[in-house]
């Protein structure tokens, strides 16, 4: 799926990732991108500078934990610039808790992590089937393909991101819809560096395990790799490697795990 005359969605639009997302898509030819952020201010500010290359762009108030939201999102983008054809189901959050995170914390992971690109594919998939083109793409993280110590509701519904993007590409593929799943380890985006700057255990795992990416960087291969057809994108070569590990030896990619994220007895 060539982004050239295509009309883009990018959710989660306003920063890191899903604003670079919105650039590059405009960047590789899109007649028209929508920015969709739960907060229109940088929604805008991120349309105003996709709209410096000449490229057709509205910002849109969206929250994606709201399926009113995203149903007002597709309709918007339908009476200005026509059917959906490339959706990056992109908004996520981190809680920086484990299991004890709170049924607050746990119910906004799951809505945001997992039921925001569930919805979303309910709402624009079927048109793009209907036309046999199409592409979805959901921003997970290498969390879901390797887990991460500190941060359990991330881990879980990136896990459960990821799944969801094989039951589609397993149910959907093959008719003309390109499904994708994004998978990056660490980026240089506000949700790292403020969890760095806080200390958080899963912040300080992240820079550990992999060269961090400039935003810019992982959504150029995420255009790349949707233009090339591909299921996984894996901006950093190092995930592809330990994903094998895994998969390869369970028993022995836990116990080596454990012992690099163990606590030191005091």
């Amino acid at each position: 799926m060539l982004l050239a005359d295509k009309v883009v969605v990018v959710t989660g639009g306003g920063r890191g990732i899903g604003a670079a997302l919105a650039d590059q898509a405009a960047a590789a030819g899109a007649r028209a991108v929508v920015v969709a952020d739960i907060d229109l201010a940088v929604a805008r500010a991120t349309a105003q500078r996709v709209g410096l290359r000449g490229t057709a762009v509205e910002a849109v108030r969206a929250d994606v934990g709201s399926p009113a939201d995203l149903d007002e999102l597709a309709r918007r983008t339908r009476e200005m610039f026509g059917f959906v054809d490339v959706f990056f189901s992109n908004a996520g959050i981190a809680a920086g808790a484990g299991i004890d995170a709170t049924a607050r914390q746990w119910a906004r992971a799951w809505s945001i992590n997992v039921m925001s690109h569930v919805n979303a594919a309910r709402i624009v998939l079927p048109s793009m089937l209907e036309r046999d083109s199409g592409a979805f793409v959901i921003t997970a993280s290498a969390a879901g393909l390797l887990n991460i110590p500190g941060d359990a509701p991330y881990a879980v519904t990136k896990g459960a991101a990821v799944a969801l993007a094989e039951w589609l590409a397993l149910t959907h593929g093959g008719r003309g819809v390109q499904i994708s799943v994004l998978c990056p380890l660490g980026v240089r985006t506000d949700m790292l560096v403020d969890a760095l700057n806080a200390g958080h255990e899963t912040a300080r795992a992240v820079v550990a395990s992999g060269p961090v990416l400039e935003a810019d960087e992982v959504a150029r291969c995420a255009i790349e790799g949707v233009a090339e057809g591909r299921f996984l994108i894996l901006p950093q070569a190092q995930t592809a490697t330990a994903y094998a590990e895994k998969a390869a030896d369970p028993e022995g990619w836990l116990a080596r795990h454990r012992r690099a994220t163990a606590v030191p007895a005091s």
